[in-house]
This record gives structure tokens, C-alpha cells and sequence, in this order.
């Protein structure tokens, strides 16, 4: 990876946990919606559906505001939770990041 993508993943990152650690609702139900998936016997998922999951959580079945969250966040939560939950490593397939691509040098 070049130093340049690099940099960029780590700005992408770090924009990614303050957003993560202000709005700390949003992992609760991704764990959960996630367990209910494994819940369901569910090999694999897509980390993907949890998040439109979410979405549809909250503006429809929820009273307040608006849920927004960069489609670009989606893997690092994926990842999160592989690593809090290293028994189900595996269970949302995940590729490379786009700057972890060797044609992203």
C-alpha cells in the first residue's frame, strides 16, 4: 500500500470512530441485528443489509431524526464487529478497502 493510501485510510478511519463513538446507538442495533441473523442460522451475511436494516429502523418504525451513515463506514463496522466477536470471524464477508488494493497505489 503507498504511503499516500495509507494516509487516506487512516483519515478515513479516524473520520469513521468519531462518528462511531457519537453515535453509539447505531452499533448496538448492528450487534443486534447482526446475532439475530446468526440467530437465524445464517452462515454469512451482508453487513450491507444490517446497515439498510438500521436505516429502515429508524426512519420508518422509530420516532426521530433522520439516519445517516456513509455507505464508505459499512466494512469498518463488519470488521468491528469480527474483531469484538472473534467466534463469528468470517460471518460478514468482507474485501480489501479500497486504498488496501494494490491498483489503489
Amino acid at each position: 500500500m503507498s504511503d499516500a493510501s495509507e494516509r487516506e485510510l487512516q483519515l478515513r478511519k479516524q473520520e469513521w470512530w468519531r462518528w462511531h463513538k457519537a453515535n453509539p446507538h447505531i452499533w448496538k442495533w448492528f450487534e443486534r441485528f447482526a446475532f439475530q441473523a446468526i440467530a437465524a442460522r445464517q452462515k454469512h451475511y451482508s453487513a450491507w443489509a444490517v446497515v439498510n436494516r438500521i436505516r429502515w429502523h429508524v426512519d420508518i418504525e422509530t420516532q426521530g431524526n433522520a439516519f445517516k451513515i456513509s455507505n464508505d463506514w459499512i466494512a469498518f463496522y463488519a470488521r468491528l464487529f469480527h474483531a469484538l466477536h472473534p467466534e463469528h470471524d468470517g460471518f460478514f464477508r468482507t474485501k480489501p478497502l479500497k486504498e488496501e488494493r494494490e491498483d489503489a497505489a
